[in-house]
This record gives C-alpha cells, structure tokens and sequence, in this order.
C-alpha cells in the first residue's frame, strides 16, 4: 500500500470545516485511492476521486487542490498537469511512482506545484499539502458585501443567491469579490490579473472563471462584458 492506512488515522483531525479543502484525487489504483479519501476526510477535507484523465480535466476546476498521478490508464499524466494549468492556478500536486530527476524536472516543468514519489507517508503529504497551500493562499478580503439576491461573507468566503449557498473555487470567490466590492466599475482585465491571480494569466483563464461563475449564480446577467475593457458586476 502506498499511503500508509496507520499514519492517517494517527494524525488528529483539523477542526472545523473552515480549515477543510475542496481535493481532487486522480489515482488510477483504487485501494489507494480510497485509502486518500478516508485519510483526507479525516482531516475535514471534502474529496472527490477519479481514475482517468480525462474525468480529472472535467473535474478540477471545482477544487482547491488536485493530487495527480502521473500514471494514468487513458491519458499521459503531464499532458494532464499542463492542460490543468493552462486553464488556471488550482495548485497539483504530481503523486506518482516515477521517482528519477528527469521525472521529477519533467513534472514540475508540467506545472506541479510540488512532486511526491510513491511510497510515501500521510504525514508526509500533509505537509506538502499544507506548504502549497500557503503559497497559494489568496489575499484576505474584508467586508461583506450584498447587491440584491447577492451576499457575500468574507470571513467565511461563503457566497449566497436567494439565501442558497453558492459553491465557489478560490479565485472564483476572489474574482466575484472584486467585482462585488466595486458596484458600477467596470474592472479591466488587467485589473483583474493583478488583484485576483497576482501574476500573468490568459484571456481565456479569466473567460473561463466568468462563464463558471455565471453558471453558479444561475443567470449571466449577474456579470456583464464590457466589449474590449473587462467586466462589472450586473443583478440576476
């Protein structure tokens, strides 16, 4: 067994699901896959599991943090790691039993954030887990904010329609906040690169993040294109 089932159950739990990531296992060996999963869960994390890459690439955009193995039955795991990159920031970490410096150089130049090579112990990838994580962290937002059937809570990063929560990604979250916290403006995109993701990304990163959003707010309306400028926050 890769993932060592005694040191999962040893470590205590985190407290409270406001510490809990929203993590993606792609592991194409089932007995370690769902030895993640209940480790993971334990720690108050909400987990999802697929084998292959291409559920991974239909899946990811909904997590905070991918665990990818390399070694997958349907398509080359790098070409997996690029493509989750190209598309936005969701940190991965490559989970894999390729263990050579030409691996490791290979699946970082993918885009891992960071590259563990079976076997390895639970306490191990909590760590690594916990160090992406911090890196990743988004600026702290402050204030809450409200427009019509809208409410955002920053200190829960909890957003809500008609008193329903809404299910948002980090940068989601940041990108609506932004939006929200200036009613009116239209934020350029350039705006948007520097405040939400802090360093260069893709027209159609920010595109894609749009389109999610608008499809969890339940109307397009809620965020408006400004042809050739960028976007303001608009009513559902």
């Amino acid at each position: 067994m890769t993932v060592l089932p005694d040191a999962a159950h040893a470590l205590p739990a985190h407290r409270g699901k406001a510490d809990g990531l929203r993590i993606l296992v792609v592991e194409n060996h089932v007995g370690e896959a769902a030895t993640l999963v209940r480790g993971l869960s334990r720690h108050s994390h909400q987990v999802d599991s697929v084998r292959t890459g291409a559920d991974a690439l239909r899946l990811f955009g909904d997590a905070d943090l991918v665990l990818l193995d390399l070694e997958l039955p349907d398509l080359d795991g790098l070409e997996v790691c690029r493509s989750i990159r190209a598309a936005g920031d969701v940190p991965v970490i490559a989970v894999t039993a390729l263990g050579s410096e030409l691996d490791r150089v290979l699946g970082l130049q993918a885009g891992a954030d960071d590259y563990l090579v079976k076997p390895y112990g639970f306490r191990e990838l909590v760590a690594r887990i916990d160090a992406v994580m911090r890196r990743a962290k988004p600026r702290p937002v402050s204030g809450d904010l409200a427009n019509g059937r809208l409410r955002i809570d920053s200190a829960a990063r909890q957003v809500t329609v008609d008193g329903a929560t809404v299910e948002l990604t980090r940068k989601e979250f940041d990108l609506l906040y932004l939006l929200a916290s200036r009613p009116g403006t239209v934020i350029t995109r350039k705006q948007i690169i520097a405040q939400v993701w802090g360093d260069s990304c893709s027209r159609r990163t920010i595109d894609t993040h749009v389109s999610s959003l608008r499809g969890k707010l339940g109307a397009s309306e809620w965020i408006l294109t400004v042809r050739g400028v960028g976007f303001r926050l608009g009513h559902g």
